[in-house]
């Protein structure tokens, strides 16, 4: 198995590994997928069953963030392979390793489980979205441990947003209660990876620096080789489930500028010094064009409920 090339971090941080480890295990609360699904609201599908849109009342972006949602949670064997490659298998890293896996995979039950219940997606367009997202096997990669806990911070953090605010749109109590409890345990996750991240900032600000810069500069949301993920994705963004504004807002705000205080760090490398300007920069022009999106989005449905009033 390889090895990241800073895979001496992993010695460095095993203390603060384990911490964060027995924390973890501390705060997660035992739930169960079956007691959150709807049962009583599902049904057999027939032999000539044909899904309709009719089948639950809900809008297609919403329907596009819980398929990207649970595909992205279909897709775990391949962030564990990743995830392990980083972390190693032995001490701290590797429990959390495993520990992390089991969780996940409740994420994808639950979530599959109210969607077949529901009906809320064509089960036969899920389930070939499944196997292609799972045969082409494509997720982010970060070539070493500093970019990879740099990744995951980032993401475990969007994606709470992301099934949170999906479970906001939802006009529907199990459906809210399902994502509610999802975001529950991604919020449990992010606060591992962020914390084990501000230790390499502590031990090693440049290293930190260097790795952050290059994940928020290629940053991008799981869910490449899902069929459809672009088109997919901009109607997510559309809806003001995860876009641009919420990603400066919510994530590179709170977390690069304000936790790991970027902008303070003292003693940098040049090189660091250097990625740090771009850094913040980068952050900068993100929020910037985001906030300008979504300046529009609003004004382009002001005009359409203007017209739907005119209309009736």
């Amino acid at each position: 198995m390889s090895t990241p090339p800073d895979a001496h971090l992993r010695e460095v941080l095993a203390e603060t590994a384990e911490s964060l480890l027995n924390r973890h295990l501390e705060t997660a609360q035992e739930w169960h997928p079956h007691a959150l699904i709807p049962w009583s609201a599902a049904e057999d599908f027939p032999e000539d069953y044909e899904w309709s849109p009719e089948e639950m009342k809900i809008s297609a972006p919403v329907r596009s963030a819980l398929f990207v949602n649970v595909l992205t949670e279909d897709n775990l064997p391949y962030y564990f392979r990743d995830i392990e490659r980083m972390f190693g298998r032995d001490g701290a890293w590797g429990e959390w390793v495993r520990r992390w896996t089991a969780e996940e995979g409740r994420h994808g039950l639950v979530i599959n489980g109210y969607l077949m219940a529901t009906r809320a997606i064509d089960p036969v367009e899920l389930e070939r979205g499944r196997m292609a997202q799972v045969q082409s096997g494509q997720v982010p990669e970060p070539p070493t441990l500093a970019e990879g806990l740099a990744y995951v911070s980032l993401q475990e953090l969007a994606t709470r947003i992301s099934h949170f605010n999906t479970g906001n749109m939802l006009d529907d109590e199990a459906g809210q209660a399902v994502m509610r409890r999802v975001a529950k345990d991604e919020n449990l996750h992010y606060l591992f990876y962020r914390d084990a991240m501000t230790a390499i900032f502590e031990h090693d600000p440049s290293t930190a620096v260097l790795a952050v810069e290059k994940q928020v500069r290629d940053f991008q949301m799981p869910g490449t080789g899902i069929p459809g993920f672009v088109e997919h994705a901009k109607a997510i963004a559309d809806a003001g489930i995860y876009d641009f504004a919420i990603h400066h807002d919510k994530i590179l705000q709170p977390v690069v500028l304000r936790d790991w205080k970027i902008e303070s760090l003292e003693g940098l490398s040049p090189e660091a010094e250097q990625a740090r300007e771009a850094l913040v920069t980068q952050i900068s022009r993100i929020g910037k064009i985001g906030h300008r999106l979504a300046e529009k989005r609003e004004a382009r449905k002001a005009r359409e409920a203007e017209g739907e009033l005119v209309d009736a």
